[in-house]
């Protein structure tokens, strides 16, 4: 029965490391899907934000420093925004959003009328540099949850594969060798014993016929 269960055990971890070796490469396959991801939206954020300082630059120079001031302290501090997780094989990896309700993330707190047509450039260049920033940190908490997961996953697929498999093989290998010197010692014993039978049968044959 201990032989049995062993090599139902090995059966068994085998079985789960195949399964976590898939995880881990579908794990990978995201991970850099998401690092390509995140790369290029490092890139465009970079180009968002070099276009919203000249936007800055320019409503300064139409509308003076004062005006800007006034401006942005109008402006509200941030809209809500909504995060929700998408499970990836077992990874909880963020999804953020920006409400409908709230697709201005700045949310502009001044009349469009009563202000240039500068200012109103500098809003819209800074909510698309709002939004970027969101869309880079869902992609940048996406890649260290995924990290993370990988890194566990991958322990335990060397855990398995380098001493839990070959432990088990190991036993199941010592419980079938000690199977077999019980199985010759008892064989050994058997002989013995039907010599000694044939022995006693030959002299109560003999004592029989004397």
């Amino acid at each position: 029965m201990n032989l049995i269960n062993t090599r139902k055990s090995v059966a068994i971890a085998r079985k789960g490391h195949g399964i976590l070796k898939r995880k881990r490469e579908v794990l990978v396959i995201e991970f850099l899907k998401l690092l390509r991801e995140s790369k290029n939206d490092r890139a465009y954020l970079y180009n968002l934000l070099q276009q919203g300082y000249k936007t800055v630059a320019i409503a300064s120079t139409y509308v003076g420093d004062y005006e800007l001031e006034r401006v942005a302290a109008s402006i509200d501090e941030a809209s809500p925004i909504r995060i929700i997780l998408k499970n990836i094989m077992g990874v909880k990896v963020p999804e953020i959003n920006i409400p409908k309700s709230s697709q201005t993330v700045l949310g502009a707190g001044y009349s469009v009328l009563s202000t240039s047509a500068a200012i109103d450039d500098v809003s819209d260049s800074f909510n698309k540099v709002t939004g970027a920033i969101i869309d880079m940190a869902k992609r940048e908490q996406g890649l260290k949850r995924l990290v993370i997961e990988i890194d566990k996953t991958k322990r335990r697929v060397n855990a398995l594969e380098y001493v839990v498999i070959p432990g088990l093989r190991t036993q199941a290998k010592y419980i079938a060798m000690r199977l077999d010197e019980m199985d010759r010692d008892t064989f050994s014993a058997l002989k013995h014993v039907k010599k000694r039978l044939e022995k006693t049968k030959k002299a109560e044959a003999a004592t029989a016929a004397s």
